[in-house]
Parts: structure tokens; sequence; C-alpha cells
């Protein structure tokens, strides 16, 4: 309710905008006309079609999300030229007039001003005013693509949206009661107008940019938690009154009696009812659970697969949590959802659960049906659901740690808990477990599948599904090439013989490689070196300083840490048996 009452309030502010502009003749065309026959159905009908227009961009822009890569491009694109037309009304004449025109044919089949209005024509004019304005709202439109991909479009964002034009209708409903005066005086506004116009505009285009660039994960996620919590709360305090007058009652949870009038209450937003866990071909750990066995805890839903780094690294704080909150009443479930084929062989992932020490359930979501119930587009992914059933929180990616922590002990004292501890977990990490060096970063992941493959710099062409003789030349900066008789399959390079190498140049203080035995799953022995020399004390954790190293399973191997300043290097991994498989680089 409280979101929907700052809809209608920010819809009601819309009058001062220049967004509101373009219809304003329309509107005003009907002054002084029969209320009931000419103004409610000409509001009504651009409220209407407000609502349903924005909702179709926010489906839209949903199901672009969806295409993964190519969705974001299109939805970062379409974003970008509702900025682009913010900054220049040039730019926006050109992007929206087929629409204008379309609205523009509408309201001559209304008949314009005629002096004796239908309730049929003015609903037609409002539906063709709705269709004027739908496209000049960009900053709305824009947070509403932003919001359906995060979560999807749904019957919230379409009250949202109707309440906001509501309160849009409303202020012109009282525009038009008060005169042509208002008129005159958002003339004089536009000055100030067009200067908030084009600095929302500009602050739509450095979104693009910070998504474009990968950023959005981490900047949305921190924005997420904070929301408009504080706001929220203080429009409910001042709507429902002093919470400590309110009756006491008594409720249970999870085994306790709470006073209501002093239980605590999270400012963290209800993000929506946490889907059924479903889905998964085995559990370990545990028997399979269900969100009634869970009604009453709250729940840390961890979306991971073995082999990606960013996981790994988030593996210790996950493991922390569990152990110390999980007398409190936090229930963590490790939601495996693979990325390559060899993720989804049960042993290799027990294991990995064993190597990873991980004591808490794990749902093997082989099939990813637990992936698609939350709508997941990431690893890691995490989803806190509260006591209620209800998802509060959620992170994509690394990092966060303390935020989420916090949420975590916020949820517990709200089911309850009143032993839940204020100071947050610092995991003793090591290896490939160990926290990245940001700062220094200057190499990506690398798939060496040919179906992802970037940066390949052999100077034979990358094969597809056929054994072929590579060899490596100098390499630029984020370059790799093979050497040797190798096979390449669309996720994945295989050695067919002996003495066969990977070469790549980087520039990162670590470096992982994801290697596996192949199909005989014999041990394989291999050679590293850091610009033609042993790594020596830059070896990494399954490395020595001689640069052996043996791979007897399919995982991640951490090759290189690098100490001192870090550079740009010539790494290279010499096999001295076939039959490797190797995935891909990662870089921390």
């Amino acid at each position: 309710m409280t979101l929907l009452i700052i809809a209608y309030l920010g819809g009601a502010l819309t009058i001062l905008s220049p967004c509101i502009l373009p219809i304003l003749p329309f509107v005003f065309a009907r002054a002084g006309q029969p209320f009931m026959r000419s103004t409610l159905p000409l509001l009504a009908g651009m409220a209407a079609t407000f609502a349903l227009v924005a909702t179709l961009a926010a489906v839209g822009g949903s199901w672009a999300i969806q295409l993964n890569e190519f969705g974001r491009l299109a939805a970062l694109l379409l974003l970008a030229g509702f900025g682009l037309s913010l900054l220049s009304s040039r730019v926006s004449t050109f992007l929206m007039q087929p629409v204008v025109d379309l609205g523009n044919r509408l309201v001559n089949i209304t008949g314009g001003t005629r002096a004796a209005p239908s309730v049929a024509g003015s609903l037609v004019l409002g539906i063709a005013t709705g269709l004027l304005w739908a496209p000049c709202a960009g900053p709305i439109l824009g947070l509403v693509l932003t919001g359906a991909a995060l979560q999807g479009a749904n019957i919230e964002t379409t009250l949202l949206l109707f309440a906001y034009a509501l309160g849009a209708a409303s202020s012109l409903a009282a525009a038009l009661l008060i005169g042509g005066r208002v008129f005159d005086a958002m003339k004089r506004s536009l000055a100030i107008g067009e200067r908030i116009r084009q600095g929302l505009g500009t602050l739509v285009l450095v979104g693009v940019a910070v998504a474009a660039f990968g950023l959005d994960t981490s900047l949305l996620s921190r924005i997420s938690y904070a929301r408009t919590s504080s706001l929220e709360q203080a429009l409910l305090d001042r709507l429902h009154g002093e919470r400590a007058e309110a009756p006491a009652s008594l409720v249970a949870s999870n085994g306790a009696m709470i006073d209501t009038r002093k239980a605590f209450r999270s400012g963290l937003p209800v993000e929506g009812t946490a889907p059924a866990l479903d889905g998964a071909v085995e559990w370990l750990n545990s028997p399979p659970l269900t969100a009634e066995q869970l009604r009453g805890k709250v729940v840390l839903v961890d979306f991971w697969t073995y082999s990606c780094i960013n996981c790994i690294r988030t593996t210790p704080y996950v493991r922390a949590w569990w152990d110390k909150y999980k007398d409190q009443g936090l229930v963590v479930i490790g939601v495996h959802a693979p990325e390559f084929a060899f993720e989804k062989k049960i042993d290799n992932v027990k294991q990995a659960v064993g190597d990873f020490k991980i004591g808490y359930p794990v749902a093997i979501d082989n099939d990813y049906r637990i992936w698609r119930a939350f709508d997941n587009s990431y690893w890691p992914a995490h989803y806190l659901i509260d006591a209620k059933g209800q998802i509060r929180y959620h992170h994509f990616g690394e990092g966060s740690y303390g935020e989420t922590e916090k949420a975590i002990q916020d949820l517990l004292r709200e089911a309850g808990s009143d032993t839940a501890s204020k100071d947050m977990v610092k995991p003793d990490a090591k290896g490939a477990e160990a926290g990245p060096d940001l700062a220094h970063i200057g190499s990506g992941e690398t798939y060496l599948g040919y179906s992802q493959a970037t940066g390949f710099a052999s100077p034979q062409r990358l094969g597809r599904d056929a054994s072929r003789d590579y060899t490596i030349s100098n390499l630029g900066l984020n370059e790799w090439a093979l050497a040797g008789t190798w096979t390449v399959a669309a996720e994945k390079a295989t050695l067919d013989t002996p003495d066969g190498a990977i070469a790549y140049r980087f520039s990162a203080r670590d470096l992982h490689l994801v290697l596996g035995p192949g199909g005989n799953g014999k041990p394989i022995r291999f050679r590293v070196t850091i610009d033609g020399k042993p790594p020596g004390a830059s070896h990494g954790s399954d490395t020595d300083a001689e640069g052996n190293g043996t791979i007897g399973s399919t995982r991640l191997y951490q090759l290189v840490r690098q100490t001192g300043d870090v550079a740009a290097r010539d790494f290279r991994i010499e096999f001295l048996d076939p039959g490797v498989d190797a995935y891909a680089f990662t870089f921390g």
C-alpha cells in the first residue's frame, strides 16, 4: 500500500515536469466541458492507456533479459535511447514521432474539440493522450524495465504504474478546475524543467555505462538492501501512528512467544513469495526439504557451481554463516546448478562438497528447475527467505558480505531470535577461496571451447570438433594459444597427444584454469612456467615452486599467485600426458 501511495504522489508531481507538456493541449481543450461526459472519460482513458503501454514495455524488457546477452544488449540500447531523448529534444522528437503521429490520428478520429463531446469520444481522446504521454515518460519506463529485468513484470508493476497514472490524472483534473493560469505558470517553469530533464537523461546514460561494463550487479544489490525502506517505514509510521500504542498480542515463532508490540521488524522489503524447492535430482547432506518444513526458519538459498571461481571465493562466508547461525534458526541450502557438463555428474559434486567442507544441505539442480523457479541468472546468487516464506533480500556475485550478514541477523531477530550476534564473520580463506586482488585484475574469464572462445591467437584457425595441430606465436595481453594436437569442442579443448601446451598473456595476481583428466580418468602431469621460468614463490595452491602439478579430477586449479608487484606475464602450461580437458581461465 505504501508503494502505491508513493507512486500516486509521484504521478501527481508529474504536472511540474516537461514530460506532461505534450498532452496539455488535448487536456486543456476540454476545459469548460461537462466533467462527467468529457473530462473524466478523457483522464480515465489516459491513465489506463499509460499503465497498459508501460506494462507492455516492462513485459518486453523482462522477455529481453531472458535472452541473456542479446537481451541485455537490447535493453541497454533501449535505455540509452531513453537517456538521449531526455538530453536532446531533437532525439526525443525523432524517436517518439511514430507514436505521436498515431496519437494525433486518434485525436482526429474523435473530432478534436467539438462543442458537444460524447463519453465515447472523450474516452478515445484519453486513449490517444495516453499514447502521447507513455513514450515521453522515459525515466518511468526505464525504471520499469530495470525492475522487470531484476524481478520480472507482474501485477504489482501494473498497479504501481496505474497509481502513478491516477496521480497525474488527479493533478490534471485539479489544473482544469483552476483554469488556464496553471498552464501559463507551467510554461514559465520550462527552463528549470528542461534542466531537470537533461539531468535525468545524464543519469540514465551513466546507468547504461555502468551496466555495460558489468558493474550494475554489485551496485544494484547494494541499493536493493537500503532501497526505500527508511522512507516506507517513515510513511507507515505517519499513516498508522505510533506502534507502541498498538494493542499487544502473543504469537509463536520458532517455539517462542513474542510480544508483537515490542517485536523487531526488519526494514528489508518483501520481494515476493519464495518458490518451492521441487525438482532437484538429488539432495546431499539432507533429505529433500520443502517450503512447509522451512516455515518459521530463515533460509539462505545459495546458487553455486563447483568450478566457478566466484562461487569458490564466496563459499567460506556461506560456511561461516551456517556454522554461526544454524542454532539460531538459519537454514542454508546450496543449490548446485551446473555450468559445464562435467558438473552434472553427481559423484563430482559429492567430491567437491567434501573438498569444500560443506556440511549444509545441497540440492543438485541439474535440470535447472529450482534455478528457473527463482528466475535466477547468476553464479553465485544469494536469496534470503524470512520465517513467513517471503523473499526479503538478494545479492548477485561476490562481495557485500557484511550487508548480507546484516540481513541474516535482521531476519533472525524478526523471527524471534534474541541471540544473534552483531559481529561479522571473518573466515580464514586460503588458496583459491581467498578474495581477489581487485585493484590489479586486468584479465577476464576466458573460455577455451569454441562456443564462447575469445582472444585465441594461434596462427591456425580454431577448429571445431576435429583434431588439429596448433602452434604458439607472440601473444598480446589477454590472448591465448594452443601448441600440439588438440580437438576443440563447444565447451572444452582436449589434448590428443603428449607434450601439448596452452599459453596465455595475462595481468592479475591469480591465474586459475578449469582442467580435467579426460575420459579415462588417469592422472595427468603438467608443468607451469611464468615468463619462461619456474614460478618459484608465485606458484599457485595446485603447483609447487618448480611449477609441477597433477590433474586428478575435473575442477578449478589455482596455478599462479604472484608475489610482489603484479604485472603482465606470459603463462604457459605443458602437459606431459595426453587426454587433458581444458575449459576456462579465471583470474583474481
